[in-house]
């Protein structure tokens, strides 16, 4: 399956919602925007960067090291006699360490995995950014829609009012038939209010994950790759779910970690030389003393603990209990996938069912009003009667609307609980994709105490510009 053509199924759910406008902005273009503008998504990746550089900081205790001193001294007050005054004393240590109990290998191999176990959290990152950009935007196309239904409806509602009024005046109907179609009246533009406030707060939520104001957005493109059971859908789950790969990861840490923990009870072998420089400055008393002198020197140094108070074994009894921990997280995690992706795919189906059921009530419930205005022509039906059918009328297309909404949504969620839903699932049109390998490749084996990173600045980008939403849409044409 082609990467570009993840975004595919629902093409009716997609495209039933609003007809596509001119100048519009599309999902595509949204969740690139997001990959690269987002400010949590680019604080993960800075996160991540921080769990790379404990590679290099776990490998530095077992290698070679190198220190120098120099120090000046001033004699204020001396009995010697031949004393010197003043002198300067320079030196250089070198140690390399041979054997230290296998803290060194055991700290640096979780290092190494909690890299692993971060890419999968930057995974996770970076789905669920998606997934909040795909519901924001399913969010203002909806809510958009529903203020065109409630608008067109106290339209409807308005004309109805003055009609009925009209019939009033030439005794046709009752002053209560005035004050049926008056009260729907109120009730729908109250009812539009709530609309319009709905689709403010849908598009500032847009603007605070894309970093842009969301403009005429188009249906977006049908979902492909979902699952044709549940089963199916969690069998991948357990393999792709970044969630439980980290959690995987992080239990192999945890038992490195353990390992380690042990180290303080066995022995530390390192090799050593150094080497020293005393020069008095000429203040030595007695003309035949050599004014400086030097030395070097080079051994091997072993360490070996006999008691420390039981600090080892407490040590690593906290790491294996800490280990403990991680492998029940594990599980915990893998249940809450499984029930996610469940819960997911249900609520997928549901929502296509309720697809159906819905356009079947709106075209119902578009014959009744014509019915009941007709019969009402005749005298058979009340106002009252005309009133209840367009409010059917209008629950049904906004139920209509949003089982469309919920439908892609919820697939979305499906596609990301299976860990399907990432940018290298969507072939996103925004240039190379970030890879956090890149930068681990680039820190894992650097030594150099000076080697830094430039001062760090803003990636994501800032929506302080952007103009305040309101509920308002395009007239109908």
């Amino acid at each position: 399956m082609a990467p570009r053509h993840r975004l595919a199924l629902l093409a009716v759910v997609a495209a039933g919602a609003l007809p596509a406008p001119l100048l519009a902005d599309d999902l595509r273009e949204a969740l690139t925007l997001a990959y690269n503008t987002n400010p949590s998504l680019q604080a993960a990746r800075a996160n991540q960067r921080a769990v790379d550089e404990g590679v290099p900081i776990a490998r530095a205790p077992g290698l070679p090291s190198i220190a120098g001193t120099a120090t000046y001294t001033e004699v204020l007050k001396s009995q010697s006699l031949i004393g010197p005054d003043r002198s300067l004393d320079l030196g250089a240590n070198a140690s390399v360490p041979i054997y230290s109990g296998g803290v060194v290998k055991n700290s640096l191999r979780a290092a190494q995995t909690r890299v692993l176990a971060g890419q999968a959290d930057l995974r996770a990152a970076e789905s669920g950014i998606f997934s909040g950009v795909v519901a924001a935007y399913l969010d203002v196309i909806t809510n958009e829609a529903i203020v065109g239904l409630r608008r067109k409806n106290v339209e409807v509602l308005a004309v109805n009012v003055q009609s009925t009024r009209d019939r009033f005046e030439i005794g046709d109907l009752t002053r209560t038939d005035v004050a049926q179609s008056q009260s729907r009246l109120a009730v729908a533009r109250a009812g539009l209010e709530t609309a319009e406030a709905t689709l403010a707060a849908s598009r500032e939520r847009y603007i605070q994950l894309v970093g842009k104001e969301p403009m005429n957005l188009q249906p977006p493109p049908p979902l492909t790759g979902l699952p044709a059971n549940p089963e199916e859908a969690t069998t991948v789950a357990l393999d792709s779910n970044p969630d439980i790969l980290a959690a995987r990861q992080r239990s192999k840490a945890a038992g490195f970690d353990s390992n380690a923990a042990g180290a303080g009870r066995l022995p530390r072998i390192s090799v050593f030389s150094g080497v020293s420089r005393t020069d008095y400055l000429g203040t030595l008393g007695g003309g035949a003393l050599s004014q400086n002198s030097t030395n070097a020197t080079a051994g091997v140094r072993a360490s070996i603990p006999i008691f420390s108070g039981g600090l080892p074994a407490a040590q690593q009894r906290q790491a294996r209990a800490r280990e403990s921990a991680t492998i029940e997280n594990e599980i915990a995690t893998e249940r809450e996938v499984i029930a996610s992706v469940r819960s997911a795919y249900t609520q997928w189906q549901a929502a296509n069912a309720v697809i159906l059921s819905s356009q079947t009530a709106v075209d119902a419930a578009a014959l009744s009003l014509e019915g009941v205005r007709a019969e009402n022509s005749v005298g058979n039906r009340t106002i009252l009667d005309i009133l209840n059918a367009e409010q059917e009328l209008l629950n049904a297309q906004v139920q209509l609307v949003t089982a469309r909404r919920n439908a892609y949504v919820a697939g979305f969620n499906l596609l990301s609980s299976m860990g399907k839903a990432e940018a290298r699932d969507l072939g996103l049109d925004g240039g190379a994709l970030y890879d956090p390998q890149v930068n681990y490749q680039r820190v894992r084996g650097k030594v150099f105490d000076w080697d830094l990173d430039p001062a760090p600045k803003p990636q994501g980008t800032r929506t302080v510009d952007t103009k305040v939403q309101d509920g308002s849409i395009p007239p109908a044409k």
